[in-house]
Protein backbone atom coordinates (compact mmCIF):
# COMPACT_ATOMS: atom_id res chain seq x y z
CA UNK A 1 0.00 0.00 0.00
CA UNK A 2 1.75 3.48 -0.99
CA UNK A 3 1.67 5.98 1.63
CA UNK A 4 -1.13 8.33 -0.13
CA UNK A 5 -3.22 5.46 0.36
CA UNK A 6 -2.16 5.03 3.44
CA UNK A 7 -3.10 8.57 4.52
CA UNK A 8 -6.90 8.07 2.73
CA UNK A 9 -7.23 4.56 4.57
CA UNK A 10 -6.55 6.66 7.67
CA UNK A 11 -8.81 9.87 7.06
CA UNK A 12 -11.71 7.13 6.93
CA UNK A 13 -10.67 5.58 9.70
CA UNK A 14 -10.38 8.84 11.44
CA UNK A 15 -13.82 10.18 10.59
CA UNK A 16 -15.14 6.99 11.66
CA UNK A 17 -13.43 7.86 15.03
CA UNK A 18 -15.41 10.86 15.57
CA UNK A 19 -14.50 13.26 18.33
CA UNK A 20 -11.02 11.13 19.12
CA UNK A 21 -9.84 11.34 15.81
CA UNK A 22 -10.36 14.77 15.34
CA UNK A 23 -6.81 16.15 15.48
CA UNK A 24 -5.49 13.16 13.34
CA UNK A 25 -7.93 13.87 10.28
CA UNK A 26 -7.10 17.31 10.55
CA UNK A 27 -2.95 16.74 10.67
CA UNK A 28 -4.00 14.32 7.69
CA UNK A 29 -6.05 16.68 5.31
CA UNK A 30 -3.34 19.32 5.70
CA UNK A 31 -0.74 17.08 4.54
CA UNK A 32 -3.04 15.52 1.64
CA UNK A 33 -4.06 19.11 0.39
CA UNK A 34 -0.07 19.75 1.08
CA UNK A 35 0.69 16.96 -1.29
CA UNK A 36 -1.76 17.92 -3.49
CA UNK A 37 -0.61 21.52 -4.00
CA UNK A 38 2.98 20.10 -4.21
CA UNK A 39 1.77 17.56 -6.92
CA UNK A 40 -0.41 20.35 -8.91
CA UNK A 41 2.68 22.90 -8.84
CA UNK A 42 5.09 20.39 -10.19
CA UNK A 43 2.11 19.09 -12.88
CA UNK A 44 2.97 15.18 -11.46
CA UNK A 45 1.71 12.70 -9.24
CA UNK A 46 4.06 11.96 -6.25
CA UNK A 47 5.75 8.67 -5.51
CA UNK A 48 6.18 7.39 -1.89
CA UNK A 49 9.66 9.36 -1.79
CA UNK A 50 8.09 12.96 -2.79
CA UNK A 51 5.00 11.99 -0.27
CA UNK A 52 8.03 11.64 2.38
CA UNK A 53 9.46 14.72 1.79
CA UNK A 54 6.40 16.85 2.13
CA UNK A 55 5.48 15.13 5.52
CA UNK A 56 8.72 15.58 7.00
CA UNK A 57 8.72 19.40 5.56
CA UNK A 58 5.60 19.22 7.82
CA UNK A 59 6.80 17.94 10.55
CA UNK A 60 9.92 20.24 10.34
CA UNK A 61 7.20 22.94 10.29
CA UNK A 62 6.11 21.98 13.76
CA UNK A 63 9.08 21.75 15.14
CA UNK A 64 10.02 24.92 14.40
CA UNK A 65 6.25 26.29 15.76
CA UNK A 66 6.66 24.20 18.96
CA UNK A 67 10.71 25.92 19.52
CA UNK A 68 8.53 29.87 18.92
CA UNK A 69 5.32 28.85 20.69
CA UNK A 70 7.83 27.77 24.11
CA UNK A 71 9.57 30.69 23.77
CA UNK A 72 6.27 32.62 23.98
CA UNK A 73 5.20 30.78 26.99
CA UNK A 74 2.21 29.08 25.48
CA UNK A 75 2.04 25.85 26.40
CA UNK A 76 -1.34 24.78 25.13
CA UNK A 77 0.02 25.63 21.68
CA UNK A 78 3.18 23.50 22.40
CA UNK A 79 1.02 20.07 23.13
CA UNK A 80 -1.40 20.45 20.19
CA UNK A 81 1.77 20.98 18.20
CA UNK A 82 3.69 17.76 19.45
CA UNK A 83 0.38 15.88 19.11
CA UNK A 84 0.66 16.71 15.38
CA UNK A 85 4.19 15.78 14.83
CA UNK A 86 3.51 11.97 16.92
CA UNK A 87 0.92 11.63 13.88
CA UNK A 88 3.08 12.85 10.86
CA UNK A 89 6.00 10.67 12.78
CA UNK A 90 4.01 8.02 12.14
CA UNK A 91 4.26 8.28 8.73
CA UNK A 92 8.04 8.51 8.15
CA UNK A 93 10.45 5.92 7.92
CA UNK A 94 12.23 4.84 11.09
CA UNK A 95 14.71 7.85 12.30
CA UNK A 96 18.26 7.50 13.00
CA UNK A 97 19.64 7.93 16.44
CA UNK A 98 22.68 10.18 16.99
CA UNK A 99 25.16 7.62 16.72
CA UNK A 100 24.14 6.30 13.55
CA UNK A 101 23.57 9.69 12.53
CA UNK A 102 27.46 10.11 13.57
CA UNK A 103 28.92 7.09 11.95
CA UNK A 104 27.47 8.01 9.16
CA UNK A 105 28.50 11.95 8.88
CA UNK A 106 32.11 10.60 10.10
CA UNK A 107 31.91 8.06 6.87
CA UNK A 108 31.00 11.44 4.57
CA UNK A 109 33.81 13.50 6.10
CA UNK A 110 36.08 10.65 4.99
CA UNK A 111 34.67 10.41 1.50
CA UNK A 112 34.77 13.81 0.49
CA UNK A 113 37.91 14.50 2.43
CA UNK A 114 36.46 17.47 4.41
CA UNK A 115 38.45 19.39 6.78
CA UNK A 116 36.90 22.16 8.84
CA UNK A 117 33.66 23.91 8.93
CA UNK A 118 34.45 25.50 5.41
CA UNK A 119 33.60 22.28 4.34
CA UNK A 120 30.16 21.62 5.94
CA UNK A 121 28.41 22.41 2.72
CA UNK A 122 29.97 19.49 1.01
CA UNK A 123 29.41 17.07 3.85
CA UNK A 124 25.73 18.58 4.58
CA UNK A 125 24.48 17.72 0.81
CA UNK A 126 26.00 14.26 0.89
CA UNK A 127 24.65 13.66 4.16
CA UNK A 128 21.17 14.80 3.57
CA UNK A 129 20.89 12.69 0.59
CA UNK A 130 21.28 9.63 2.25
CA UNK A 131 19.05 10.47 5.71
CA UNK A 132 15.95 11.86 3.95
CA UNK A 133 12.84 11.53 5.80
CA UNK A 134 15.16 9.80 8.13
CA UNK A 135 16.61 12.40 10.47
CA UNK A 136 16.32 15.83 11.68
CA UNK A 137 18.00 18.86 9.68
CA UNK A 138 18.88 20.37 12.52
CA UNK A 139 20.48 17.52 14.01
CA UNK A 140 22.67 16.62 11.67
CA UNK A 141 23.83 19.85 11.06
CA UNK A 142 25.09 20.21 14.87
CA UNK A 143 26.68 16.91 14.93
CA UNK A 144 28.46 17.57 11.45
CA UNK A 145 30.21 20.72 12.43
CA UNK A 146 30.97 19.04 15.62
CA UNK A 147 32.93 16.27 13.94
CA UNK A 148 34.10 18.99 11.81
CA UNK A 149 35.57 21.41 14.67
CA UNK A 150 37.22 18.51 16.35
Amino acid sequence: MSLKDRLIEDMKAAMKAKEEGKVRLSVIRMVRAAIKNAEIEKGIEFDDTQVTEIIARELKMRREAMEEFAKANRPEKVEELQKEAAILMEYLPEQLTEGEIRDLAKEIIAETGAQSVKDLGKVMGAIMAKTKGRADGKVVNRIVKELLQS
